[in-house]
């Protein structure tokens, strides 16, 4: 008896991994989401699900979570692990680099939808704290769901996906003043909560420094000095103690553990070593976030759907509804078009996963009804479960809702007559280029571009450009793109030149793929990807100035043009040669 009071979570975490070996594989396979399947599988084997039977059926203790202290021990690892992740994810370079949209869209959302959502709340009757807390919590949306929706949908690199990606980066920060606002409330009350608040979040604002640059001044050098023998036990025992020790250290200075663990990953996101540590931890990465999200299910009281069904599915409804219209505002401020606004929208008009951090530490601060917290983490779970079906409605919004003062219709009869045309992707200044020599040539293509305005100029003047995406299959199969010269992609987007490359290689092995790249690394990739041929900015810009400057040194133009050609077929050769695939003709 002694030996299993040694370690009394021992068979929680046994189940946890027997689960885990059996449910990401199936989940895997069955193509379901995995963040939803652990919050299922949570819910039904915890201690609101199956574990009510324990004890009436004492074999059911054996398979199941029926007690909550198990729970709580994992749900603590789970919540540091996952904000660590997340703050590996947010370095300060690729936050700068989209600053406009995390900034700009990204604070005016969180800041819109908890305006709508806590003054929804105050009108209902919720005192002010309530619903500025549940205002601010449930402005955030899911970042592991919709990432992981958009992994799955290979939209990652498109417009939509990048502004998304932008918002939800904003709203992962935004957790650290949340946390620290809830830490002031629950020290005070009455007229002098606010300077108290402005007080506390001044302290911890201090401390969040201090902690951050004592750490980058041990970390750095703690990584430095050890990565050099370079043992991985000696690693994966430094982002640990990492992890772990910045977390304690944030807890010491009275803020939560959690801020502590994506302080950490802020801290090493800066570093040489930010992608050593994403491989080190990328085989946990799915266990992590399993676990995470299966003791969040745990926590999640079904019986409540029974007790008020209206409210739930009243406050799940004006919750998606608000939080989609905002984000659909925004998107289309940001100039992207209605349908693809919407489709944004409805991606991120779920509740988040730090819902159940936030509420769980407001309910211990005593600055939220338990009551009302569970209620409401269970409609945002219920919001989590619904997120694929809103994912699919705004896809397929954003794919075929194209109205006809915006765009034409690429119709049937027309692209059907497209049978053995070059096909363009991507109408900018290179595609309309190549389309003006093709014409004078009279040799037939057919183009496809996203800017929906410029395709409705062109289009009206007699130029066969359709709105599309032309990395899209299904589209392609429509202009025979098996039967095509060529296809030829301009488009001035790294990840979506290569999102393209892969999906026509896929499906169409055998067409001729000609590819402008921005670098010579951009357009090795690209030949690895599939291209047959692939022409670098840099390289044709640098030849044409070296040719102007050689013929006005007084050589003559044939010579000239021979050493040009020589240096492109030199690039080409040692292209083919690096990504080591026979030159295509």
């Amino acid at each position: 008896m002694q030996e299993q009071h040694a370690f009394p979570f021992l068979r929680e975490i046994i189940l946890f991994l027997i689960l885990s070996g059996i449910l990401i594989p199936l989940l895997q396979r069955l193509r379901i989401n995995q963040v939803l399947g652990f919050l299922a599988v949570g819910t039904v084997a915890g201690p609101y699900g199956l574990g009510l039977l324990a004890e009436d059926y004492p074999i059911m203790a054996q398979f199941t979570f029926p007690s909550g202290e198990g729970v709580s021990m994992l749900a603590e690892l789970g919540v540091l692990f996952l904000m660590f992740m997340i703050g590996l994810e947010l370095s300060a370079a690729r936050l700068w680099a989209m600053r406009r949209w995390v900034f700009g869209a990204g604070s005016a959302q969180v800041i819109l939808s908890a305006a709508l959502i806590g003054g929804a709340l105050a009108l209902l009757g919720q005192p002010s704290q309530t619903a500025l807390i549940l205002g601010l919590v449930l402005s955030l949306s899911s970042t592991a769901v919709v990432m992981q929706l958009m992994t799955q949908q290979q939209s990652t690199a498109s417009p939509v996906g990048q502004a998304a990606f932008a918002i939800l980066m904003l709203q992962d920060l935004a957790v650290v003043p949340i946390l620290i606002l809830i830490g002031a409330l629950g020290k005070g009350s009455g007229d002098g909560v606010a300077m108290l608040a402005l007080v506390t979040m001044a302290k911890a604002a201090g401390a969040i420094a201090l902690i951050y640059l004592a750490g980058g001044r041990v970390i750095h050098p703690l990584f430095r000095a050890f990565a050099r023998h370079r043992q991985p036990d000696v690693f994966m025992a430094l982002i640990l103690l990492s992890t772990f020790g910045i977390a304690a250290l944030s807890a010491a200075a009275g803020l939560s553990m959690a801020l502590g663990a994506l302080i950490a990953g802020l801290l090493l996101a800066e570093t040489e070593f930010k992608h050593e540590v994403e491989l080190m931890v990328e085989p946990f990465k799915g266990l992590l976030m399993g676990l995470f999200f299966m003791t969040v299910g745990m926590n999640i009281d079904t019986r409540q759907i029974l007790e008020a069904p209206l409210w739930l599915a009243a406050f799940v409804g004006g919750l998606v509804l608000i939080k989609a219209v905002v984000v659909a505002v925004l998107l289309r401020i940001g100039h992207l078009p209605w349908n693809r606004a919407a489709e944004g929208g409805l991606l991120l008009g779920q509740g988040g996963e730090f819902a159940f951090i936030v509420i769980g530490y407001a309910v211990t601060s005593k600055v939220l009804d338990p009551a009302l917290g569970a209620r409401v983490m269970l409609a945002v779970g219920l919001s989590l479960f619904l997120t694929p079906v809103l994912a699919r409605l705004g896809r397929a919004i954003g794919e075929r809702w194209e109205r006809k003062d915006e765009q034409p219709e690429a119709d049937e009869a027309s692209l059907a007559s497209a049978r053995g045309h070059i096909i363009i992707a991507g109408f900018g200044r290179v595609g309309q280029q190549l389309a003006k020599l093709l014409t004078d040539q009279k040799i037939p293509f057919v183009a496809f571009e996203n800017d929906a305005k410029l395709v409705s100029k062109l289009h009206a003047q007699g130029v066969p450009v359709y709105f599309g995406n032309a990395s899209r299959p299904e589209l392609l199969r429509r202009v025979h793109a098996d039967e095509a010269p060529a296809i030829v992609l301009t488009m001035d987007h790294p990840a979506s030149a290569m999102q393209a490359v892969r999906g026509i290689r896929r499906e169409f092995p055998h067409v001729r793929l000609f590819v402008r790249s921005r670098d010579e690394k951009h357009a090795r990739a690209l030949r690895l990807a599939g291209a047959s041929v692939v022409v670098p900015e840099t390289l044709e810009a640098s030849l044409q100035l070296s040719a102007f400057v050689l013929e006005a040194m007084g050589l003559d133009e044939r010579y000239v043009d021979d050493i040009v050609d020589r240096e492109r077929d030199e690039f080409a050769a040692k292209l083919v040669g690096s990504a080591d695939l026979p030159p295509t003709r």
